[in-house]
Protein backbone atom coordinates (compact mmCIF):
# COMPACT_ATOMS: atom_id res chain seq x y z
CA UNK A 1 0.00 0.00 0.00
CA UNK A 2 1.21 3.53 -1.04
CA UNK A 3 1.82 6.02 1.72
CA UNK A 4 -0.14 8.88 1.82
CA UNK A 5 0.78 12.03 -0.43
CA UNK A 6 1.40 15.19 1.49
CA UNK A 7 -1.13 19.03 0.54
CA UNK A 8 0.34 21.81 1.92
CA UNK A 9 -2.96 24.93 1.25
CA UNK A 10 -1.43 28.84 1.70
CA UNK A 11 -5.31 30.33 1.81
CA UNK A 12 -5.57 34.30 1.35
CA UNK A 13 -8.27 36.64 1.58
CA UNK A 14 -11.99 35.97 2.25
CA UNK A 15 -14.05 33.41 4.62
CA UNK A 16 -15.16 31.62 1.00
CA UNK A 17 -11.38 30.53 0.58
CA UNK A 18 -11.21 29.10 3.74
CA UNK A 19 -14.49 27.08 2.64
CA UNK A 20 -12.68 26.55 -1.08
CA UNK A 21 -9.17 25.48 0.79
CA UNK A 22 -11.31 22.88 2.89
CA UNK A 23 -13.28 21.35 -0.76
CA UNK A 24 -9.86 21.26 -2.72
CA UNK A 25 -8.46 19.42 0.65
CA UNK A 26 -11.37 17.35 0.26
CA UNK A 27 -11.75 16.97 -2.87
CA UNK A 28 -7.34 15.68 -3.30
CA UNK A 29 -8.17 12.70 -0.62
CA UNK A 30 -9.57 10.28 -2.76
CA UNK A 31 -6.04 10.65 -4.82
CA UNK A 32 -4.16 9.79 -1.81
CA UNK A 33 -3.44 13.55 -0.07
CA UNK A 34 -3.77 14.15 3.40
CA UNK A 35 -2.64 17.97 5.03
CA UNK A 36 0.26 18.96 6.77
CA UNK A 37 1.35 22.14 7.88
CA UNK A 38 4.68 22.66 5.98
CA UNK A 39 5.60 23.27 2.64
CA UNK A 40 8.98 21.53 3.39
CA UNK A 41 7.18 18.48 3.86
CA UNK A 42 4.32 18.49 1.14
CA UNK A 43 4.13 16.62 -2.18
CA UNK A 44 1.79 19.35 -3.51
CA UNK A 45 1.67 23.33 -2.92
CA UNK A 46 -1.74 25.25 -3.46
CA UNK A 47 -1.99 28.92 -2.83
CA UNK A 48 -5.59 29.83 -2.66
CA UNK A 49 -5.66 33.72 -3.80
CA UNK A 50 -7.26 36.46 -3.56
CA UNK A 51 -7.51 39.35 -6.24
CA UNK A 52 -9.57 41.86 -4.06
CA UNK A 53 -6.11 43.95 -3.18
CA UNK A 54 -4.19 45.90 -5.46
CA UNK A 55 -0.46 44.28 -6.67
CA UNK A 56 -2.33 40.40 -5.96
CA UNK A 57 -0.51 38.96 -8.62
CA UNK A 58 2.51 39.98 -7.52
CA UNK A 59 2.38 39.01 -4.41
CA UNK A 60 1.85 35.55 -5.69
CA UNK A 61 5.02 35.44 -7.61
CA UNK A 62 6.57 36.40 -4.67
CA UNK A 63 5.50 33.29 -2.69
CA UNK A 64 5.98 31.23 -5.84
CA UNK A 65 9.60 32.49 -5.74
CA UNK A 66 10.33 30.95 -1.89
CA UNK A 67 9.28 27.59 -2.98
CA UNK A 68 12.04 27.66 -6.07
CA UNK A 69 14.57 25.21 -4.07
CA UNK A 70 11.76 23.41 -2.39
CA UNK A 71 11.23 22.17 -6.23
CA UNK A 72 14.81 21.98 -7.12
CA UNK A 73 15.21 19.65 -4.28
CA UNK A 74 11.81 17.41 -5.37
CA UNK A 75 11.76 17.49 -8.70
CA UNK A 76 7.71 15.94 -7.99
CA UNK A 77 6.59 18.65 -6.28
CA UNK A 78 3.70 19.74 -7.45
CA UNK A 79 2.49 23.30 -7.43
CA UNK A 80 -1.02 25.03 -8.05
CA UNK A 81 -2.44 28.39 -7.72
CA UNK A 82 -6.28 28.55 -7.18
CA UNK A 83 -8.67 31.28 -6.53
CA UNK A 84 -9.40 34.41 -7.75
CA UNK A 85 -6.01 35.13 -9.16
CA UNK A 86 -5.92 32.27 -10.76
CA UNK A 87 -9.22 32.98 -12.55
CA UNK A 88 -7.85 36.20 -13.75
CA UNK A 89 -4.47 35.95 -14.73
CA UNK A 90 -4.22 32.35 -15.10
CA UNK A 91 -2.69 32.04 -18.77
CA UNK A 92 0.10 34.90 -17.62
CA UNK A 93 0.79 32.62 -14.28
CA UNK A 94 1.76 29.35 -16.26
CA UNK A 95 3.96 32.22 -18.82
CA UNK A 96 6.05 34.14 -15.99
CA UNK A 97 6.49 31.48 -14.22
CA UNK A 98 7.45 27.65 -15.20
CA UNK A 99 7.96 25.83 -11.75
CA UNK A 100 3.78 26.26 -11.64
CA UNK A 101 2.11 23.10 -12.74
CA UNK A 102 -1.46 23.66 -12.92
CA UNK A 103 -3.55 26.36 -12.41
CA UNK A 104 -6.86 26.19 -11.72
CA UNK A 105 -10.19 29.07 -10.83
CA UNK A 106 -12.77 29.24 -8.05
CA UNK A 107 -15.57 27.47 -10.00
CA UNK A 108 -13.62 24.47 -11.22
CA UNK A 109 -11.51 23.07 -8.19
CA UNK A 110 -13.84 19.79 -8.11
CA UNK A 111 -11.60 18.99 -11.47
CA UNK A 112 -8.48 18.95 -9.45
CA UNK A 113 -7.87 15.32 -8.69
CA UNK A 114 -7.56 15.03 -13.04
CA UNK A 115 -5.64 18.18 -12.95
CA UNK A 116 -3.31 16.08 -10.55
CA UNK A 117 -3.48 13.43 -12.97
CA UNK A 118 -2.56 15.30 -15.75
CA UNK A 119 0.54 16.81 -14.22
CA UNK A 120 1.57 13.70 -12.55
CA UNK A 121 2.33 12.60 -16.25
CA UNK A 122 4.62 16.09 -17.15
CA UNK A 123 1.64 18.08 -18.64
CA UNK A 124 1.01 21.99 -17.25
CA UNK A 125 -2.49 22.13 -16.59
CA UNK A 126 -5.02 25.42 -16.62
CA UNK A 127 -8.66 25.02 -15.82
CA UNK A 128 -10.52 28.54 -15.53
CA UNK A 129 -13.49 27.76 -17.12
CA UNK A 130 -16.75 28.58 -15.15
CA UNK A 131 -18.83 25.05 -15.58
CA UNK A 132 -22.73 24.34 -15.73
CA UNK A 133 -22.17 21.46 -13.67
CA UNK A 134 -22.18 22.11 -9.82
CA UNK A 135 -18.83 21.57 -8.34
CA UNK A 136 -20.43 20.80 -4.74
CA UNK A 137 -22.70 17.88 -6.17
CA UNK A 138 -19.42 16.96 -7.84
CA UNK A 139 -17.48 16.86 -4.65
CA UNK A 140 -17.34 13.87 -2.91
CA UNK A 141 -18.97 14.43 0.89
CA UNK A 142 -16.86 15.82 3.44
CA UNK A 143 -14.85 12.98 5.19
CA UNK A 144 -17.00 11.86 8.75
CA UNK A 145 -13.95 12.50 10.61
CA UNK A 146 -14.70 15.23 13.60
CA UNK A 147 -14.87 18.64 13.40
CA UNK A 148 -14.37 21.63 15.18
CA UNK A 149 -17.03 23.22 16.86
CA UNK A 150 -17.78 26.03 14.07
CA UNK A 151 -17.77 25.65 10.01
CA UNK A 152 -18.00 27.49 7.22
CA UNK A 153 -20.87 26.83 4.61
CA UNK A 154 -20.90 28.64 1.25
CA UNK A 155 -24.67 28.53 -0.32
CA UNK A 156 -24.31 31.86 -2.47
CA UNK A 157 -21.50 32.69 -4.99
CA UNK A 158 -20.72 35.60 -7.50
CA UNK A 159 -22.17 39.10 -7.78
CA UNK A 160 -24.21 40.79 -10.36
CA UNK A 161 -23.84 44.22 -8.46
CA UNK A 162 -20.93 45.45 -10.39
CA UNK A 163 -19.12 48.21 -8.13
CA UNK A 164 -16.93 49.84 -10.14
CA UNK A 165 -14.05 49.26 -7.72
CA UNK A 166 -14.70 45.65 -7.62
CA UNK A 167 -13.11 42.22 -9.81
CA UNK A 168 -15.38 39.57 -8.29
CA UNK A 169 -18.21 39.27 -11.14
CA UNK A 170 -15.49 38.90 -13.01
CA UNK A 171 -13.39 35.98 -11.01
CA UNK A 172 -16.74 34.21 -9.57
CA UNK A 173 -19.09 34.89 -12.02
CA UNK A 174 -22.86 36.30 -11.45
CA UNK A 175 -25.17 35.08 -8.65
CA UNK A 176 -25.66 31.60 -7.94
CA UNK A 177 -27.61 29.73 -5.01
CA UNK A 178 -27.04 26.58 -4.30
CA UNK A 179 -30.13 24.47 -3.62
CA UNK A 180 -32.08 24.49 -0.58
CA UNK A 181 -31.45 20.66 0.16
CA UNK A 182 -28.03 20.53 -0.51
CA UNK A 183 -27.62 23.14 2.01
CA UNK A 184 -29.36 21.51 4.56
CA UNK A 185 -27.84 17.94 4.04
CA UNK A 186 -24.25 19.49 4.35
CA UNK A 187 -25.32 21.34 7.59
CA UNK A 188 -26.42 17.96 9.22
CA UNK A 189 -23.87 16.67 7.76
CA UNK A 190 -21.02 19.22 9.95
CA UNK A 191 -23.79 19.14 13.15
CA UNK A 192 -23.46 15.34 12.96
CA UNK A 193 -19.42 15.71 13.16
CA UNK A 194 -19.24 18.39 16.00
CA UNK A 195 -20.09 21.68 14.64
CA UNK A 196 -22.40 23.73 17.22
CA UNK A 197 -22.09 27.04 14.90
CA UNK A 198 -22.30 27.30 11.21
CA UNK A 199 -21.52 30.63 9.33
CA UNK A 200 -23.39 30.96 5.95
CA UNK A 201 -21.37 32.42 3.10
CA UNK A 202 -21.54 34.17 -0.23
CA UNK A 203 -20.57 36.97 -2.13
CA UNK A 204 -23.61 39.05 -1.20
CA UNK A 205 -25.33 35.95 1.04
CA UNK A 206 -28.49 37.80 1.53
CA UNK A 207 -29.06 37.46 -2.07
CA UNK A 208 -29.44 33.86 -1.72
CA UNK A 209 -32.39 32.27 -3.64
CA UNK A 210 -32.28 28.69 -3.53
CA UNK A 211 -34.70 26.16 -4.80
CA UNK A 212 -36.47 24.49 -2.00
CA UNK A 213 -39.07 22.30 -2.61
CA UNK A 214 -41.86 21.83 -4.92
CA UNK A 215 -39.25 24.13 -7.14
CA UNK A 216 -39.99 27.44 -5.23
CA UNK A 217 -36.86 29.99 -3.99
CA UNK A 218 -36.11 30.43 -0.92
CA UNK A 219 -34.76 33.60 0.94
CA UNK A 220 -32.05 33.37 3.46
CA UNK A 221 -34.39 34.61 6.48
CA UNK A 222 -36.11 31.16 5.77
CA UNK A 223 -33.41 29.16 4.63
CA UNK A 224 -31.74 30.17 8.44
CA UNK A 225 -35.24 29.71 10.17
CA UNK A 226 -34.98 25.94 8.91
CA UNK A 227 -31.53 25.79 9.58
CA UNK A 228 -32.11 26.98 13.34
CA UNK A 229 -34.65 24.00 13.40
CA UNK A 230 -31.46 21.51 13.02
CA UNK A 231 -31.16 19.68 16.72
CA UNK A 232 -27.41 20.36 18.07
CA UNK A 233 -26.79 23.45 15.34
CA UNK A 234 -27.02 26.72 18.45
CA UNK A 235 -25.59 29.58 16.22
CA UNK A 236 -25.90 30.96 12.82
CA UNK A 237 -23.84 33.68 11.49
CA UNK A 238 -24.05 34.88 7.70
CA UNK A 239 -21.38 37.02 5.98
CA UNK A 240 -20.90 39.02 3.88
CA UNK A 241 -24.60 41.30 2.59
CA UNK A 242 -25.06 44.24 0.49
CA UNK A 243 -27.39 46.61 1.33
CA UNK A 244 -29.88 46.72 -1.39
CA UNK A 245 -30.70 42.81 -0.57
CA UNK A 246 -31.45 43.41 3.22
CA UNK A 247 -34.78 41.86 2.85
CA UNK A 248 -37.93 42.49 5.39
CA UNK A 249 -38.02 38.74 6.20
CA UNK A 250 -34.73 38.82 6.86
CA UNK A 251 -34.47 41.96 9.60
CA UNK A 252 -37.28 40.26 10.85
CA UNK A 253 -35.21 37.30 11.20
CA UNK A 254 -32.70 38.98 13.59
CA UNK A 255 -35.57 39.80 16.20
CA UNK A 256 -37.35 36.44 16.07
CA UNK A 257 -34.60 33.61 15.63
CA UNK A 258 -32.92 32.93 18.73
CA UNK A 259 -30.28 30.99 16.76
CA UNK A 260 -29.36 33.77 14.40
CA UNK A 261 -26.38 35.77 16.32
CA UNK A 262 -26.69 39.41 17.02
CA UNK A 263 -23.86 40.25 14.63
CA UNK A 264 -23.96 41.89 10.98
CA UNK A 265 -21.74 42.47 8.35
CA UNK A 266 -23.24 45.23 5.99
CA UNK A 267 -21.16 47.40 3.96
CA UNK A 268 -21.29 50.73 2.73
CA UNK A 269 -18.03 51.70 1.43
CA UNK A 270 -18.81 55.72 1.75
CA UNK A 271 -20.40 57.84 3.57
CA UNK A 272 -20.93 60.59 0.29
CA UNK A 273 -24.07 60.28 -2.17
CA UNK A 274 -21.54 61.15 -4.80
CA UNK A 275 -18.83 58.37 -4.37
CA UNK A 276 -21.78 56.06 -3.93
CA UNK A 277 -23.15 56.55 -7.15
CA UNK A 278 -19.42 56.78 -8.97
CA UNK A 279 -19.04 53.34 -7.25
CA UNK A 280 -22.47 52.32 -8.36
CA UNK A 281 -23.45 51.05 -5.28
CA UNK A 282 -27.02 51.22 -5.66
CA UNK A 283 -27.85 52.74 -2.37
CA UNK A 284 -27.56 55.97 -1.00
CA UNK A 285 -26.72 57.20 2.54
CA UNK A 286 -29.68 57.51 3.39
CA UNK A 287 -31.19 54.11 2.71
CA UNK A 288 -28.34 52.86 4.45
CA UNK A 289 -29.25 54.72 7.25
CA UNK A 290 -32.98 53.67 7.69
CA UNK A 291 -31.89 50.29 7.04
CA UNK A 292 -29.59 50.19 9.76
CA UNK A 293 -32.53 51.56 12.27
CA UNK A 294 -34.57 49.16 10.88
CA UNK A 295 -32.09 46.44 11.96
CA UNK A 296 -31.26 47.76 15.15
CA UNK A 297 -35.11 48.15 15.86
CA UNK A 298 -34.98 44.26 15.53
CA UNK A 299 -32.29 43.67 17.37
CA UNK A 300 -31.34 46.48 19.99
CA UNK A 301 -28.51 45.01 21.07
CA UNK A 302 -26.87 43.94 17.13
CA UNK A 303 -23.08 44.12 16.80
CA UNK A 304 -22.85 46.24 13.40
CA UNK A 305 -19.69 45.68 10.96
CA UNK A 306 -18.80 47.73 8.04
CA UNK A 307 -16.24 48.05 4.89
CA UNK A 308 -15.14 51.57 4.23
CA UNK A 309 -12.95 52.67 1.09
CA UNK A 310 -11.36 56.06 1.29
CA UNK A 311 -9.29 57.91 -1.87
CA UNK A 312 -11.64 56.50 -4.24
CA UNK A 313 -11.42 58.48 -8.05
CA UNK A 314 -12.18 62.19 -7.17
CA UNK A 315 -13.38 61.69 -3.50
CA UNK A 316 -12.47 65.32 -2.44
CA UNK A 317 -12.24 66.37 1.35
CA UNK A 318 -15.82 66.94 1.30
CA UNK A 319 -16.59 63.23 0.60
CA UNK A 320 -14.58 62.29 3.29
CA UNK A 321 -16.08 64.36 5.95
CA UNK A 322 -19.35 62.90 4.75
CA UNK A 323 -18.08 59.32 5.28
CA UNK A 324 -16.66 60.47 8.90
CA UNK A 325 -20.10 61.46 10.16
CA UNK A 326 -21.96 58.62 8.56
CA UNK A 327 -19.28 56.34 11.08
CA UNK A 328 -20.15 58.65 13.50
CA UNK A 329 -23.93 58.50 13.61
CA UNK A 330 -23.38 54.67 12.98
CA UNK A 331 -21.38 54.04 15.83
CA UNK A 332 -19.46 50.43 14.50
CA UNK A 333 -18.49 47.46 16.59
CA UNK A 334 -15.64 46.58 14.35
CA UNK A 335 -14.65 47.79 10.80
CA UNK A 336 -12.24 47.05 7.81
CA UNK A 337 -11.18 49.82 6.17
CA UNK A 338 -8.79 50.14 3.22
CA UNK A 339 -6.94 52.90 0.52
CA UNK A 340 -8.76 52.53 -2.88
CA UNK A 341 -6.98 50.28 -4.84
CA UNK A 342 -7.17 50.37 -8.51
CA UNK A 343 -8.27 46.35 -10.51
CA UNK A 344 -7.43 46.25 -13.82
CA UNK A 345 -10.36 45.63 -15.80
CA UNK A 346 -12.68 47.10 -13.48
CA UNK A 347 -14.78 50.48 -14.73
CA UNK A 348 -12.76 52.61 -11.94
CA UNK A 349 -9.40 51.24 -12.62
CA UNK A 350 -9.01 54.31 -15.72
CA UNK A 351 -10.92 57.27 -14.19
CA UNK A 352 -9.83 60.78 -14.11
CA UNK A 353 -8.94 61.76 -10.59
CA UNK A 354 -6.85 59.34 -8.68
CA UNK A 355 -6.80 60.41 -5.28
CA UNK A 356 -2.72 61.31 -4.14
CA UNK A 357 -1.48 57.94 -2.09
CA UNK A 358 -0.43 60.66 0.48
CA UNK A 359 -3.98 62.13 0.82
CA UNK A 360 -5.57 58.53 0.66
CA UNK A 361 -3.36 57.54 3.23
CA UNK A 362 -4.25 60.56 5.48
CA UNK A 363 -7.82 59.78 5.61
CA UNK A 364 -6.96 55.83 5.89
CA UNK A 365 -5.22 56.68 9.44
CA UNK A 366 -8.22 59.50 10.22
CA UNK A 367 -10.76 56.81 9.65
CA UNK A 368 -9.27 53.94 11.57
CA UNK A 369 -8.64 56.03 14.64
CA UNK A 370 -12.37 56.66 14.53
CA UNK A 371 -13.08 53.29 14.05
CA UNK A 372 -10.85 51.75 16.53
CA UNK A 373 -11.95 53.98 19.48
CA UNK A 374 -15.65 52.84 18.48
CA UNK A 375 -14.65 49.50 18.33
CA UNK A 376 -12.67 50.09 22.05
CA UNK A 377 -15.83 51.75 23.84
CA UNK A 378 -18.55 48.80 22.42
CA UNK A 379 -15.62 45.99 24.07
CA UNK A 380 -16.00 48.34 27.21
CA UNK A 381 -19.39 48.18 27.23
CA UNK A 382 -19.72 44.43 27.34
CA UNK A 383 -17.88 44.70 31.00
CA UNK A 384 -20.51 43.80 33.44
CA UNK A 385 -23.06 42.26 31.22
CA UNK A 386 -23.95 38.19 30.77
CA UNK A 387 -22.91 36.41 26.85
CA UNK A 388 -23.11 33.18 25.22
CA UNK A 389 -19.57 31.69 24.18
CA UNK A 390 -19.09 28.87 22.12
CA UNK A 391 -15.44 27.58 23.31
CA UNK A 392 -13.23 26.76 20.69
CA UNK A 393 -9.66 25.63 21.45
CA UNK A 394 -7.35 26.25 24.51
CA UNK A 395 -5.65 29.45 25.94
CA UNK A 396 -2.09 30.12 26.20
CA UNK A 397 -1.37 28.54 29.24
CA UNK A 398 -3.15 25.63 31.24
CA UNK A 399 -6.45 26.19 32.77
CA UNK A 400 -7.92 28.69 29.72
CA UNK A 401 -9.92 28.39 27.23
CA UNK A 402 -11.04 30.56 24.21
CA UNK A 403 -14.25 30.87 22.76
CA UNK A 404 -16.55 33.58 20.51
CA UNK A 405 -19.19 35.40 22.62
CA UNK A 406 -22.51 35.95 20.60
CA UNK A 407 -20.91 39.38 19.24
CA UNK A 408 -18.30 37.45 17.80
CA UNK A 409 -15.81 38.55 20.54
CA UNK A 410 -12.95 36.77 21.41
CA UNK A 411 -13.30 35.94 24.99
CA UNK A 412 -10.74 33.51 27.37
CA UNK A 413 -11.90 32.66 30.85
CA UNK A 414 -9.80 30.53 33.31
CA UNK A 415 -11.88 27.17 34.01
CA UNK A 416 -11.32 23.64 34.38
CA UNK A 417 -12.97 21.35 32.81
CA UNK A 418 -13.90 23.28 30.15
CA UNK A 419 -13.79 21.43 25.79
CA UNK A 420 -14.25 22.54 22.80
CA UNK A 421 -17.87 22.78 21.64
CA UNK A 422 -18.97 23.89 25.41
CA UNK A 423 -21.74 26.62 25.00
CA UNK A 424 -22.07 28.51 28.56
CA UNK A 425 -23.07 31.85 29.82
CA UNK A 426 -20.07 34.09 30.97
CA UNK A 427 -20.41 37.39 32.63
CA UNK A 428 -17.12 39.78 31.08
CA UNK A 429 -14.90 41.03 33.89
CA UNK A 430 -12.60 43.02 31.46
CA UNK A 431 -11.55 44.31 27.79
CA UNK A 432 -8.50 44.23 26.30
CA UNK A 433 -7.45 45.57 22.76
CA UNK A 434 -8.56 42.71 21.04
CA UNK A 435 -10.70 40.56 23.29
CA UNK A 436 -12.58 39.81 26.31
CA UNK A 437 -12.39 38.25 29.90
CA UNK A 438 -15.23 36.78 31.68
CA UNK A 439 -15.94 34.11 34.20
CA UNK A 440 -18.20 31.43 34.18
CA UNK A 441 -21.41 31.63 35.13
Amino acid sequence: MSSPKKLFIKTYGCQMNVYDSERMAEALGPAGYTEVSSPDEADMILLNTCHIREKAAEKVYSELGRFKGLKAAKPDLKIGVAGCVAQAEGREIMERQPMVDMVVGPQSYHRLPEMEAKAGRGTRVVDTDMPEEDKFEKLKGRPRAKRGPTAFLTVQEGCDKFCAFCVVPYTRGTEVSRPVDRVLSEARDLVSRGVREITLLGQNVNAYHGQGPGGRDWGLARLIRTLAEIDGLERIRFTTSHPNDMEDDLIAAHGDCEKLMPYLHLPVQSGSDRILKRMNRSHTRDSYMRLIDRIREARPDLALSGDFIVGFPEETDEDFRDTMDLVEQVNYASCFSFKYSSRPGTPAADRKGQVDPAVSSDRLIELQALLNRQQQAFMQNMVGREVGVLFEKAGRHPGQMVGKSDHLHAVHVEAEGLQPGDLRRVKITSAGANSLAGTLL
